[in-house]
């Protein structure tokens, strides 16, 4: 399934051959690699994937795979940040739990995916804080504990 790069180097790549026939049965499908070239993965690309109905991701392994699988079989390229990693399955699970958390009847509250983290694309979630009241002096803002909704989500949303 791999082979030396032509022009010398250090690692082995994935080969196009082996590559395309495994993506044959997925001719309708969204196809990914998984790169550090790629562009960076965010929020909002789970978002459009998991209204997809097939979605391949195809991961790299030592140095990565034959360029003409970029130039010619993958829909495209995603990077999860930049640094190295062994090979692009950390990558992929990490495309799998932020898209498959998305899909209809995995979370038990869908309304868990509309008030966290990059839900509205840029913000981060509210600080969020549970029992006891306080610990080692460090006390839950008062706010949190009034019960009045209307300045908690006021409070919430300059927390952001």
């Amino acid at each position: 399934v791999d082979d030396r790069p032509y022009g010398g180097g250090v690692g082995m790549i994935l080969r196009v051959d082996v590559v395309a026939r495994a993506l044959e049965p997925f001719k309708k499908a969204h196809k990914i690699l998984l790169d550090p070239r790629g562009t960076k993965f965010t929020q909002a690309k789970a978002r459009e994937f998991a209204k997809l109905d097939q979605l391949v991701l195809i991961c790299g392994r030592y140095e990565g795979v034959d360029e003409r699988v970029r130039e010619h079989l993958v829909d495209e390229s995603l990077s999860i940040g930049d640094y190295v990693l062994t090979g692009g399955e950390i990558p992929a699970m990490v495309v799998v739990d932020a898209v498959t958390r998305l899909l209809p009847g995995v979370l038990e509250k869908s309304e868990a995916t509309e008030i966290e983290s990059f839900s509205d694309g840029q913000n981060l979630e509210f600080p969020q804080y549970t029992r006891p009241e306080e610990f080692n002096g460090w006390k839950v803002p008062e706010i949190l504990l009034s019960g009045n909704h209307a300045e908690i989500a006021k409070w919430r949303k300059i927390k952001q």
